[in-house]
């Protein structure tokens, strides 16, 4: 089933404590549409690019399934740049440099080509982005998953509250959760984020996994304990085209499914940050994919008889 994809394809250029990369390709909507694509094919994405933006990543992509005909290419612009360094804990992290380039003029068109899909998923991006593209929907998708930031929250709040009453489902950090809400307890915190609007709230703790909240229903993933972390950039944009690529491929939108999609999720998150920018994505393999998740399965599944 066709998915929409909306968010930047940047350049990143990272520190951490295990080594530094210069000028890796990056960007939400790429991390999504290189996970999101083991799964479900066609990709439509949505984004603005530079003449910077080198061609055989295009071709990379789009030997992936990825469609780019609502990508904006301006020629003699620069893409978005982001350089960041992380902490030994790589939780936390700084931002060294942000360059919006062409993002400052991003105004996304849809194509005719890409009305009628079914799927949707919106990258941390201006609410207001996000809200032109689902007001260009002709037909509204079977479900719109949504990311945003606490940035967003505190320059935005009229816009973003706006769009959390346009969407089905919300990702956000702990921290986020917690400031959108207002709550510390992230169990009060989803109920108040889904009294804004999205009916599935999906809070991400990193290194501690994920939360999915609808109604009093809760379902929790722990993330996977590995051995070498060298990159967390874009692992929750890797986890949103992990959950919503596996809903695209079964076409199941239920609470049961979103559960399975929350492991898959995690499951390609875990690959994501074992090496510097989407180097790891590129390479995997169906296999590879199956046995993760299978390792999830195994870390999660116990017998108890209680006496």
């Amino acid at each position: 089933m066709s998915l929409i994809v909306v968010g930047t394809m940047a350049f990143d250029a990272l520190e951490t404590p295990f080594g530094k990369a210069d000028r890796v390709i990056g960007g939400s909507a790429t991390y999504v549409a290189w996970s999101a694509s083991n799964f479900t094919q066609p990709i439509k994405q949505v984004s603005i690019i530079g003449g910077d933006f080198p061609q055989e990543e295009l071709d990379k992509l789009g030997k992936r399934g990825v469609e780019f005909d609502g990508v904006e290419v301006v020629k003699d612009g620069k893409s978005f740049f982001w350089s960041g360094r992380y902490h030994l804990d790589m939780n936390t992290r700084d931002t060294l440099v942000t360059e919006l380039n062409v993002l400052e003029q991003f105004n996304p068109q849809l194509p005719e080509s890409y009305q009628n899909c079914e799927f949707l998923m919106l990258g941390n991006l201006a609410p207001a982005v996000q809200i032109s593209v689902i007001n260009q929907l002709k037909n509204r998708p079977k479900l719109i998953v949504m990311d945003t930031m606490n940035f967003w929250m505190e320059v935005a709040m009229d816009d973003l509250k706006k769009a959390l009453g346009m969407v089905d489902v919300l990702m956000v950090n702990d921290s986020e959760a917690r400031q959108l809400s207002g709550e510390y307890s992230l169990v009060k915190a989803a109920v108040k984020i889904q009294e804004m609007g999205p009916k599935y709230v999906i809070i991400k703790k990193g290194e501690h996994g994920a939360l999915l909240f609808n109604g009093k229903r809760v379902f929790f993933a722990p993330a996977l304990p590995l051995e070498d972390v060298f990159d967390p950039t874009g692992a929750g944009d890797t986890f949103a085209g992990g959950f919503i690529g596996h809903l695209a491929q079964t076409g199941d939108i239920s609470f049961d499914n979103m559960k399975n999609a929350i492991i898959v999720g995690s499951a390609m998150a875990s690959f994501c940050v074992e090496k510097f920018g989407t180097t790891r994505m590129q390479e995997l393999t169906k296999e590879e994919i199956n046995d993760r998740i299978q390792q999830f399965v195994e870390l999660v599944n116990f017998e108890i008889s209680l006496v």
